[in-house]
């Protein structure tokens, strides 16, 4: 039955993994997006050097 074990306590942590990446995403949405966006030289960088 340790199988049993294994696959409960990896499901365990794959959904805590899931929850904790979707919690940290609904409290910083905006930073995230500016973040990833900057990094891969998205519309937002781009638009930000045109306004100054």
């Amino acid at each position: 039955m340790w199988y049993f074990s294994w696959i409960l306590g990896i499901g365990v942590a794959l959904a805590f993994g899931i929850i904790n990446v979707m919690w940290l995403e609904t409290r910083h949405p905006a930073a995230a997006r500016e973040s990833g966006l900057a990094k891969r030289g998205g519309p937002e960088s781009s638009t930000q050097s045109h306004r100054h």
